[in-house]
C-alpha cells in the first residue's frame, strides 16, 4: 500500500491523509484491532430527511407496507410534482445501492412510477425515508474471517399488477456482510412459478462470475465454485439436469446459461428454505419480525 502511495505521489500532486473515514457520503468505520470495517450513511439519510422536511414525521418499523399494492393508476390519488418524487426517489436509491440492501426493493419498486407518480407513490416513497429515519444509526459491517463467498437468489411470480412481469433479487454475503445486492423486474412474463424462479438465478450466476474472478486475483490462485441457495426444487431441478421437454422450452435459451456456469464449476447451487432465503428482502415487502431477521443476516447492526 506505501509502495503504491509512492508511486501515485510520483505522478500526482498528493498528500497522504492517512485512514478512509468519509467518501461520497458514506462513512468508514476501521477496527484494525479485530478486523472489522463498517459502511454506513447516517450523516447522508439525516440530510435527507431536513431536506424533504420530515423531522417531526413518525418513524416506521418496515420501508414498505406488505398489505399496500401500488400500481400505475388506482382511480383515487391525485398526481404530484414529477421533478420533486424523482429527486427523492433517487437520493433513496443512492442509499439503497450505496450500505442500505435492506430498503433495495422498496426503493425499486416506487421507482417504477417516476414518469407519472401519484400521491400513494409519494406516500410509500416517504414511508422509505421515514423507515431510514428510524434506522439511519445501521452500519454495514464486515468482519475479517475465512467464511467463503456465498449467495441468494429469489423471486416474487407475477409480482407487477400493470404487467404481471416477476421480482428477482440476489444478495451476496462475505465476511458476515453483504457485498452486492439486486432487485428488480424481470424483462418478460414468466407463466409458472418454476420458470420465474428459474430465470433469477441468470442474473446471480453473472454477478459471481465476476465476483469469483476478482477474489481469483485477490488469492492468485483459483477461487472455488461460489454456492448460491436457492428455495424452489424445481428451479434446481432444471438447472442441475437441463432436459428441454414440453415444461421448458419455451423459457429463453439465452437463461440455460445458469447450467453451462454449473457444468464449468464455476458455481454450484444449494437448497435453502424459506424462512432463511435473504434475497426475500429484495424481492417483496416483509413482515417486521421477517425483515429484522433477514437484515441481521445482511450484516445490518447497530453502531
Amino acid at each position: 500500500m506505501n509502495k503504491t502511495k509512492q508511486d501515485l505521489m510520483k505522478r500526482f500532486q498528493m498528500k497522504d491523509m492517512g485512514p478512509l473515514h468519509h467518501i461520497l457520503g458514506i462513512s468508514c468505520i476501521q477496527h484494525v484491532e479485530n478486523g472489522r470495517l463498517g459502511l454506513t450513511q447516517e450523516m447522508y439519510i439525516g440530510k435527507l430527511i431536513q431536506k424533504y422536511k420530515l423531522e417531526e414525521a413518525d418513524t416506521v418499523s418496515t420501508p414498505s407496507d406488505s398489505n399496500v399494492t401500488l400500481m400505475k393508476n388506482d382511480g383515487i390519488s391525485i398526481p404530484v410534482d414529477k421533478c420533486e418524487y424523482q429527486s427523492l426517489v433517487g437520493s433513496s436509491l443512492y442509499a439503497g445501492l450505496g450500505t442500505r440492501p435492506d430498503i433495495h426493493f422498496s426503493v425499486s419498486n416506487v421507482a417504477k412510477f417516476c414518469s407519472d407518480p401519484d400521491q400513494s407513490h409519494l406516500t410509500a416513497a416517504k414511508r422509505i425515508l421515514r423507515y431510514l429515519k428510524k434506522t439511519k444509526d445501521f452500519v454495514l459491517w464486515y468482519e475479517h474471517c475465512g467464511d467463503k463467498l456465498i449467495g441468494y437468489f429469489d423471486s416474487d411470480y407475477a409480482r407487477d399488477v400493470d404487467d404481471r412481469h416477476s421480482m428477482s433479487g440476489y444478495v451476496f454475503i462475505l465476511g458476515n456482510g453483504a457485498v452486492s445486492w439486486y432487485s428488480g423486474k424481470q424483462k418478460g412474463v414468466s407463466t409458472s412459478t418454476t420458470q420465474a424462479e428459474y430465470i433469477a438465478p441468470s442474473h446471480a450466476a453473472k454477478e459471481a462470475i465476476f465476483l469469483r474472478q476478482l477474489l481469483t486475483e485477490f488469492e492468485s490462485a483459483d477461487y472455488e465454485p461460489v454456492v448460491i441457495e436457492e428455495d424452489n426444487q424445481a428451479a434446481l431441478g432444471i438447472a442441475r439436469n437441463p432436459v428441454f421437454h414440453s415444461k421448458t422450452k419455451h423459457i429463453d435459451i439465452c437463461y440455460h446459461f445458469t447450467c453451462e456456469a454449473i457444468a464449468n464449476e464455476q458455481i454450484e447451487l444449494k437448497y435453502c428454505q424459506t424462512k432463511d432465503m435473504i434475497a426475500d428482502i429484495m424481492t417483496k415487502s416483509l413482515s417486521r419480525d421477517q425483515l429484522e431477521h433477514l437484515r441481521l443476516k445482511l450484516g445490518l447492526i447497530v453502531m
